[in-house]
């Protein structure tokens, strides 16, 4: 058996919990907001400029779940206009060790990888 055959059952409910907060975290813009968000407090329009590729509805919606999950806190200033701004939270702020972690492990392995993509494409091209 192996060491981390238990993990997914670890609740009970047949590894529920683990895939949706795995489905949240290992979402390509939620990593991206997070590591955005490593450095300083943020408003939408900055945050939007400095994440290339993502849609206004789509950071909307990924600061919304990271706010429901608690990875980020909104805050709303009373002024005209008005002003929000999103930061990590001490639990978003402890998923950056892991994040980077990952990314290095990709960087590290990324010829690799590439290596063996075109190796599969070579192989089943015919």
């Amino acid at each position: 058996m192996s060491q981390y055959e238990h993990t997914c059952m670890i609740r009970g409910d047949g590894g529920r919990t683990i895939r949706t907060i795995l489905d949240r975290i290992c979402d390509k813009w939620t990593l991206l907001v997070v590591a955005t968000l490593d450095q300083q407090r943020l408003r939408f329009t900055d945050l939007h400029r400095q994440i290339p590729g993502i849609s206004q509805r789509m950071l909307t919606l990924t600061l919304r779940n990271l706010e429901r999950d608690g990875l980020v806190s909104r805050t709303a200033y009373a002024e005209v206009p008005p002003r929000v701004e999103y930061a990590l939270t001490p639990t978003g702020r402890s998923l950056i060790p892991p994040a980077l972690a990952l990314a290095g492990w990709a960087i590290e392995h990324i010829a690799d990888i590439e290596a063996s993509r075109a190796a599969y494409e070579t192989r089943t091209a015919s």
